[in-house]
Formats: structure tokens, C-alpha cells, sequence
């Protein structure tokens, strides 16, 4: 198999995840003003939503998902994240999203069983 084709079915699950998380972003957010109040609900949802969604499909994965939201106040975020993991079978999709006053981070990662 070349290695274009064993690429386009990652691709098309890292776009699929994309999709995924903004779905579910846009469900617990949406149109909202940052609220401090609110916080913990939305991210809570939206880690729930992303993670009922994911275990629908019934793939043999584990996974992991983070979900960080901040007011957009001109303030600095910075974030990363590192892996030991088997590159042909795990992987991760990470989408920031924002609004006029919020800035959502969610990433997903997939561990192979």
C-alpha cells in the first residue's frame, strides 16, 4: 500500500474529529458570552459530548479528551502536549474555537487497544 493511501483514512478520521468536536463545542457554547459561572458546565458537556460520540462508534480506542476555556481578554494561553505512542495506530485531533469573548481549546486523543 503507498503511503498516500495509508494516509487519506487518518486524514479523513482527523477531519471527521474536527467536525466532531466543533459539533459539540457549538452545542454547549455557541452564540454565549463568557460567564465564570458557566465554566465548568460547558466544559464538562462538552467532554461528555465528544466522548458519548466517540464510544457510538465502536472502535477498539481508548480515549482521552481536554477541554480548556478561557476569557478572550488579550491575556496569553499557551499549551502543549507530548506522546509516547505507536504512530500507525494512535493519534490525536486538537481544534480551537472561538467567539467573540471565548476561546475553547478541545483535544482528542485515540490510544489503539
Amino acid at each position: 500500500m503507498s503511503r498516500e493511501h495509508y494516509r487519506r483514512p487518518c486524514d479523513r478520521n482527523i477531519c471527521f474529529l474536527h467536525v466532531l468536536i466543533v459539533l459539540c463545542v457549538e452545542a454547549a457554547i455557541g452564540g454565549m458570552s463568557y460567564q465564570h459561572s458557566k465554566v465548568n458546565q460547558w466544559s464538562s458537556n462538552i467532554v461528555d459530548q465528544c466522548l458519548n460520540h466517540l464510544a457510538k462508534l465502536n472502535k477498539p480506542f481508548k480515549y482521552i479528551v481536554t477541554c480548556t476555556i478561557v476569557q478572550k481578554n488579550g491575556a496569553g494561553l499557551h499549551l502543549a502536549s507530548s506522546c509516547f505512542w505507536d504512530n500507525t495506530t494512535d493519534g490525536s485531533c486538537t481544534v480551537r474555537w472561538e467567539n467573540k469573548t471565548i476561546y475553547c481549546i478541545v483535544s482528542v486523543f485515540g490510544l489503539a487497544i
